[in-house]
């Protein structure tokens, strides 16, 4: 699994694999509980890294592999970028930091920047990684989209997903999308936001 890195070492019974099953409130209870300062204030990642931390006797954690500054791991392997422009959104919707996490429920706004969940979520829908011809600059892929089969057609050239990732991850975005509709039913819907930028 491609978290099993992302493990706290050496700890007894707690890894991060299983903080980020929990629920963002029980996680906050339990880093209320470790000591935690400003826990209602944390996002589920920050939530995690801090609670490992003091597991591990750190008391924080500025040793994970991520940007302090609110970069997602190098690893992409989930935590949201954060910024000065980021929408509310951002704000409310549930950080996802694998696939195996479930929306707490059906119309729940979601937030990742893991590369498996937004490639599982487009590949449950048959879509595929795409840009808006014409607004490539400098060699760089332009505006990322997706071919959802029916809709993009013509005006969407598709790429590989290599190539929109490192577009993705190179523009700091997260992925704001939904699973299903409040009524259950399968979403398309998606956001691509840079929390830095309003006109990413």
């Amino acid at each position: 699994m491609a978290n099993d890195g992302n493990q706290t070492p050496n700890t007894p019974g707690l890894s991060e694999t299983e903080l980020r099953a929990m629920k963002v409130d029980e996680l906050r209870d339990l880093a209320r509980q470790e000591g935690v300062e400003d826990a209602a204030d944390l996002h589920k990642e920050d939530l995690v890294k801090a609670v490992s931390a003091k597991h591990q006797g750190g008391g924080g954690s500025d040793d994970s592999d991520g940007d302090s500054s609110g970069g997602a791991p190098a690893d992409s392997g989930g935590g949201i970028r954060h910024g000065s422009d980021e929408s509310k959104s951002l704000k409310y919707s549930q950080e996802i930091t694998s696939p195996d996490d479930d929306p707490e429920r059906p119309g729940r706004s979601l937030v990742t920047t893991h590369h498996d969940v937004i490639r599982q979520w487009a590949e449950d829908r048959s879509a595929q990684p795409a840009t808006v011809p014409g607004t490539e600059h400098d060699g760089h892929l332009g505006v990322l989209r997706f071919d959802f089969p029916g809709y993009g057609g013509d005006s969407l050239e598709h790429v590989t997903w290599d190539k929109w990732f490192e577009a993705f991850d190179a523009r700091k975005l997260n992925f704001i999308y939904q699973e299903e509709r409040s009524d259950g039913s399968q979403s398309n819907f998606f956001r691509l936001e840079n929390p830095e930028r309003e006109d990413a």
